[in-house]
């Protein structure tokens, strides 16, 4: 299969027919073997009527309907393990993003041998003040912090190489940032496209400003996680000892002071160097088992239930229930 174009969403069923016949025109015009899975993040519309209408007129339709709201990375995750085509492609549903740009994603993956190829919606027709100016602030942070030199990591509209998908992990709030999650799995050529950005026809966006706030959390969170994700101690432990030296020498220099130097003096309780000296102690002590337990959950982890699907409907499968 070629292409497999992946669509989360959450209350769109105004736009899901025609985005649907837009997605069906350009299969067509370039002759491509696909499935267009849609993800249903617990829509409390009839977007999942719609997607069962898709499917039944449609064999190249499936669909996934989660028991409640989980979140997109959570529905792209499902998205992903469910792919079958050789390219995927993502985008949102509400007629923001382009269908005629999937041609040449396909092409970029399939003969430019991209890993990841990225869109740049960098004519946007958003508010200025609540996301365009926000957005700028976030990408910038994003570049410098993870090194990966995208103008639009938020941008819905992203081709893969199927190798991409499934290998790498999309949990809590990380669908932002899957250029980095490819570039820390060691797939490293990431490209970017300009594409064209549709201004919103039905309905309203779901993401208020709280999404950057998070967002600038999730960065932080990612940087931590590629540099110590996988050994904890080389941060916590570090941080540890030099905190207990810095503790122990100020308790050494107590200790030499008040034996040697000045034995007559003031009780060492009554000296500010003491309480350095325990609090650092202390808090070493604390961050080397901080980094220690954290080794131990890494080596003891186990997969853990993310979302539930109450519904499944597509080609090759029944309606059921399951967990991932």
């Amino acid at each position: 299969m070629d292409l497999s174009i992946i669509i989360p969403l959450l209350n769109e069923e105004e736009s899901l027919k025609e985005l649907h016949d837009w997605i069906l025109k350009v299969m067509r015009a370039n002759n491509f073997q696909y499935e267009i899975i849609f993800i249903d993040d617990g829509s409390t519309d009839d977007s999942w009527k719609t997607i069962t209408e898709l499917a039944q007129s449609n064999p190249n339709v499936e669909g996934l309907r989660f028991k409640k709201n989980f979140g997109k990375s959570q529905a792209l995750h499902a998205g992903f393990k469910a792919a079958k085509g050789n390219v995927v492609i993502t985008m949102d549903a509400d007629l923001q993003d382009d269908p005629e740009e999937i041609p040449e994603l396909y092409r970029l993956i399939k003969e430019d041998k991209y890993d990841l190829v990225s869109g740049w919606k960098k004519k946007r027709f958003d508010s200025v003040l609540s996301k365009n100016m926000p957005s700028k602030l976030f990408n910038w942070a994003a570049r410098k912090t993870s090194g990966v030199k995208l103008h639009d990591f938020n941008c819905g509209l992203k081709a893969f190489d199927k190798k991409v998908i499934k290998t790498i992990e999309v949990s809590g709030e990380m669908h932002r940032y899957i250029p980095v999650l490819a570039k820390n799995a060691g797939y490293g050529n990431i490209g970017e496209k300009v594409v064209k950005h549709q201004a919103r026809k039905y309905g309203h966006t779901k993401f208020g400003m709280e999404r950057f706030i998070n967002g600038f959390l999730d960065l932080l969170t990612i940087w931590f996680v590629s540099k110590f994700g996988r050994q904890p101690m080389h941060l916590f432990g570090a941080l540890g000892v030099l905190m207990f030296i810095i503790g122990f020498g100020f308790a050494i220099y107590l200790g030499v002071d008040k034996l040697f130097i000045n034995p007559y003096g003031r009780l060492i309780t009554d000296r500010p160097q003491f309480f350095i000296a325990l609090t650092a102690m202390i808090i070493g002590t604390q961050l080397f088992l901080a980094g220690f337990l954290g080794e131990i959950l890494i080596r003891s982890r186990k997969n853990e239930t993310r979302y539930t699907i109450s519904e499944e409907i597509g080609p090759e499968s029944k309606a059921k229930e399951y967990s991932s």
